[in-house]
């Protein structure tokens, strides 16, 4: 039986909005992936200013954004492993951590978008993390694919989104409603939680 093939879509999700979920979508069919783990970092790494939610209303609204999609996860574990969020650390626990099918150690594919593929050749211990983790390129306008040097690059079908985590805060500020911009589950959150309020 062949391994189980696990995607890991890592981020800081502040907050989570519709191109995430439709990535999520695209990415669980056309690459078949048996699950799809949602990563929340605790302290995110490469970012030039730390994340306006913090970790635990980051994690509430992720769960809120992806429930009730097929074979997709959120996890809490970089949460709960604390301190600064490496990629490499994520997928040695997914690994090593009991999500073995009956086929064995699963098949890991990093899904990164096209701004960030482009720099994983100076992420941490990237030489390391290349042989454990095949990576899909998620396109974003304006931003050119290119494939990392000594990654296995999985091929996916996605529509770009025109959605940045940075610009739904600046609309949500500027007073703009949420509901053309995040799932429903989260709105529903922002309404008791407003961290991005005007």
């Amino acid at each position: 039986m062949a391994p189980r093939r696990v995607g890991v879509f890592g981020g800081t999700f502040d907050p989570p909005h519709l191109g995430h979920v439709g990535v999520a979508r695209a990415v669980v069919g056309g690459l078949e992936l048996d699950e799809l783990v949602v990563t929340v970092a605790n302290e995110p790494q490469g970012k030039a200013e730390p994340p306006v939610a913090g970790a635990p209303d980051r994690l509430a609204m992720a769960r809120a954004a992806f429930e009730g999609l097929d074979r997709v996860t959120v996890s809490d574990l970089e949460l709960a492993r604390g301190g600064p969020t490496y990629t490499i650390d994520t997928v040695e626990a997914l690994l090593a951590g009991g999500r073995e099918g009956p086929g064995g150690v699963p098949e890991v594919v990093l899904v990164v978008g096209a701004d960030a593929a482009a720099g994983l050749a100076g992420w941490h211990r990237a030489g390391e993390l290349a042989g454990l983790a095949a990576v899909a390129i998620v396109p974003r306008p304006g931003s050119q694919v290119v494939h990392p040097p000594g990654f296995r690059v999985r091929e996916v079908a996605v529509d770009p989104v025109d959605l940045s985590s940075t610009g739904v805060r600046e609309r949500l500020r500027a007073g703009e409603d949420p509901a053309g911009l995040v799932p429903v589950g989260v709105v529903l959150f922002l309404l008791t939680h407003p961290l991005y309020a005007p």
